[in-house]
């Protein structure tokens, strides 16, 4: 108990403005004793509550008893996971329902044998793989400390790309695991592709009704609303992007390099956005026009047909080059045009023995190149409705607020390529590669909590990304020279050839010469006869890597997910192992325990 005095203390000594006293006096008016007993727990509450981020709780629940109290509970990796439970939590508490919402990595797994109501929304990365602030959560769940759960209702929501052969894997596993624990099913699991909404507003609408249904929704203190931490609604967002003039769009890769990478600039005047290094900008694309053509032409379509779908009446064109997903192949409209065409060759790679193939034509495959192998005859409706709708497009932001005022930087890698058949792009890369100086493009912030810099200044911070993965990284440094941080720097950066693909060599120099980047190691794997990636320097400097670590550095990778990000962990793990004299299943917990004290995070694609 002595050891919590000299923080009250320290808090009852900073007296509250009359302006905040005032203010305390008009919430509690009118409150009878049990509501002031109320505020008095839920205001210490808050006043406990540990690192920013950790745990966001929507309502009053520090009464609520688990027996009649919703959890949600999120993992996300790109931000749709926890927009559609923060979505959830704001409808369910208007409902008058006790709700708590959680990352994944801070729920307390102790407490899951007392839960009673659980809503689980969960995306799936890469193969299978959950995102990274669920990997505690979705371990301990799968293993054999997860306790019976007989008393538990509870549904799933999973979220992911039919692009990948483990579409929701995650999901599924969770759910059917749950059951296999004992736990009852308040609605079935629902999957949603990337385009979400489809899938999963109806599964909100449902998972709401349930909770009514499971829970008696609280009657309210008086006629006050919780206290709460006080966040302004942006004006801007995903659903109403903020049109950001382009500043600069400068190519920084060599004319001989194979790679077109641009620095981007956009002006944020005006918009009320603001965001944190770690954060990404949204891009609402607009697909390349030659592309549409090319689609319209090959289909024998006509572009000015109107059509009526969802509601909106769009000439086909516009349908095709600002509303339909043209550059990403899913599964579902493979399926679809298999249909269409009756082709034997494309239905047999929809067997379950023929994954691989079909993730190959997933992969390097758009939508014009099904239309030309595969021949169909589309109406312009039945094509809009197959489509999936075109979603944003994320990147990572390389610039901090702090040093660039109302603008974001990004590093942008122009997808064009040549498949044989004519020039293919990446949609949103396209986009900004056609725009000039002046346009105006459609932008929103995306937050990314997981992945920021620590609030202890002092403390150090090991990067790990090559090629575009640099981005956030040139923010980090932009941050941490702004805000005068003491602790060191280390940057850890790789492309194919140094005379070429060097990503603000310049910029790097400098920071190595005023002390803003403490150690910077580079691998460009094309430069000698044996290929030498990021991972390989981390395992050359594995001794100094785990010397920061154990001396309280932060680490961070961004990337590839695929390849690269793999490639790391395994070094990492192999570092921990070697040089800390641990098992590999030593140097496994080691890293999860990183991961768990927000030390090593990670933003890969």
């Amino acid at each position: 108990m002595s050891a919590t005095l000299p923080n009250v203390s320290a808090a009852l000594a900073a007296p509250l403005t009359e302006d905040r006293l005032a203010a305390l006096a008009r919430v509690t008016d009118g409150l009878d004793s049990n509501g002031l007993w109320w505020l008095s727990g839920y205001a210490a509450g808050l006043a406990s509550r540990g690192t920013a981020g950790v745990q966001t709780v929507t309502a009053p629940v520090a009464d609520a008893a688990p027996a009649g109290r919703l959890t949600i509970v999120y993992g996300s990796q790109t931000g749709n996971a926890k927009r559609l439970a923060e979505q959830l939590a704001r409808q369910s508490e208007a409902a008058g329902l006790p709700v708590r919402l959680l990352r994944a990595d801070a729920y307390p797994t102790r407490e899951l044998k007392d839960e009673r109501t659980l809503y689980l929304v969960i995306s799936t990365q890469g193969d299978g793989d959950p995102p990274d602030d669920a990997r505690a959560l979705v371990d301990f769940i799968a293993g054999k400390r997860a306790p019976e759960l007989k008393q538990l209702r509870y549904a799933v929501l999973g979220l992911g790309d039919s692009s990948y052969p483990q579409f929701c894997a995650i999901g599924q596993r969770l759910d059917a695991r749950l059951a296999e624990l004992g736990a009852t099913r308040l609605l079935p699991r629902a999957d949603a592709d990337l385009d979400l909404e489809t899938i999963a507003e109806p599964w909100v609408a449902q998972a709401l009704a349930k909770a009514k249904e499971a829970l008696k929704p609280a009657a309210p203190l008086a006629t006050v609303t919780p206290l709460r931490p006080l966040q302004a609604t942006p004006l801007h967002g995903r659903d109403a992007p903020f049109a950001a003039e382009l500043l600069a769009n400068q190519r920084i890769t060599a004319r001989g390099s194979v790679k077109d990478v641009r620095h981007v600039e956009l002006s944020l005047e005006g918009s009320g956005l603001h965001y944190e290094p770690g954060d990404a900008l949204g891009l609402w694309p607009v697909n390349p026009p030659a592309l549409v053509e090319a689609i319209l032409r090959t289909g024998e379509l006509d572009a000015d047909v109107v059509v009526e779908h969802g509601g909106q009446r769009l000439p086909l064109r516009q349908w095709l080059g600002e509303k339909r997903e043209l550059t990403k192949l899913a599964r579902p409209f493979v399926a679809s045009h298999a249909a269409q065409s009756r082709s034997e060759e494309l239905n047999g790679l929809l067997a379950p023995d023929r994954q691989p193939a079909l993730a190959k034509l997933l992969n390097e495959a758009q939508v014009l190149d099904l239309l030309r192998r595969y021949p169909a005859s589309w109406s312009p409706d039945e094509l809009v409705a197959a489509l999936r709708p075109l979603t944003p497009r994320l990147y990572s932001i390389a610039s901090s607020q702090k040093h660039v005022g109302d603008e974001v930087h990004l590093t942008v890698a122009h997808v064009e390529y040549d498949d044989g058949d004519g020039l293919r792009w990446g949609a949103a890369s396209n986009h900004f590669a056609r725009s000039e100086e002046g346009a105006r493009l459609p932008v929103f912030i995306e937050h990314n909590e997981r992945f920021r810099l620590p609030a202890d200044a002092s403390r150090d911070v090991i990067m790990i990304g090559p090629g575009t993965g640099v981005a956030p990284f040139r923010a980090f440094v932009q941050e941490r020279a702004a805000v005068g941080a003491t602790g060191r720097n280390w940057l850890f950066f790789g492309n194919p050839h140094f005379r070429s693909d060097f990503l603000y060599q310049v910029e790097w120099q400098q920071a190595l010469k005023d002390g803003s980047l403490h150690r910077f190691d580079l691998a460009f794997s094309r430069d000698q006869a044996h290929k030498v990636y990021v991972q390989d320097r981390v395992i050359e400097r594995g001794r100094d890597l785990f010397g920061w670590l154990e001396g309280g550095a932060h680490l961070y990778v961004c990337g590839d997910a695929t390849r690269m990000a793999k490639d790391v962990h395994a070094a990492l793990l192999s570092v921990i192992a070697e040089h800390g004299g641990k098992s590999a299943e030593d140097a496994d917990d080691y890293l999860n325990t990183l991961q768990q004290q927000g030390r090593y995070a990670r933003d890969v694609y």
